[in-house]
């Protein structure tokens, strides 16, 4: 197990990358004109569809490294310039074209499972979110570990369920601009997070050169 300093750390960095003020301008457009069950009901499949996806690439993270055959550290400087690509389009008020082309957000407009596709994926659990869970899993071994890891998970989709549920009094009260600023300070963390997980993978690729 890790120090419980770097458990908190996990977390914040996790619900930077899952932050659901960049989701609910989108969720308020892609229910509009649904009731209130339908939209609890997609807030719901939603933040299922994001712990499934990220359990499963905790679980499955030693498979995925074998099986691509690369290292923990470059999986680091890879997952974390896929970070910081997302961190800048936060600090935008944009979303990432990591996370879902203009093509994609046209699709979406017509699926009636919104809560699986886009909005728990790619939306909420992409690339980026998917690197840092198995990133995390890797520094430590153990069942102790991984349940940890998992629990955190769960953290941060219950308050993802919460704040969709409440989109429509959240978006209300904040506005556009509000959910923006929220949106850019959790881009300028997010950013801080990537650039430390790309210079911890460096240091390890080359010692000599970064010592």
């Amino acid at each position: 197990m890790e120090p419980w300093s770097e458990y908190s750390r996990f977390i914040v960095a996790l619900f930077a990358m899952l932050t659901p003020f960049a989701a609910i301008p989108i969720f308020l457009g892609l229910t509009e004109g649904r009731t209130d069950a339908e939209r609890n009901r997609t807030a719901a499949s939603a933040a299922l569809t994001v712990f499934s996806v990220l359990a499963g690439s905790a679980f499955l993270g030693n498979a995925v490294l074998a099986i691509v055959g690369t290292s923990l550290d470059s999986f680091r400087v890879g997952g974390g310039i896929v970070l910081l690509l997302i961190a800048l389009s936060m600090l935008n008020a944009t979303v990432s074209a990591v996370k879902q082309t203009p093509t994609e957000a046209d699709e979406a407009a017509s699926r009636h499972a919104i809560g699986v596709v886009p909005l728990g994926l790619p939306l909420l659990a992409g690339p980026g979110s998917i690197s840092a869970v198995i990133i995390e899993t890797q520094r430590g071994s153990g069942w102790e570990h991984t349940a940890i890891i998992v629990g955190s998970i769960l953290l941060v989709c219950l308050f993802i369920w919460l704040a969709l549920r409440l989109a429509v009094p959240i978006g209300r009260m904040m506005g556009r601009t509000g959910l923006n600023i929220m949106n850019r300070l959790f881009g300028l963390l997010l950013a801080a997070v990537a650039v430390e997980i790309i210079s911890t993978g460096l240091r390890n690729l080359f010692p000599g050169w970064l010592a």
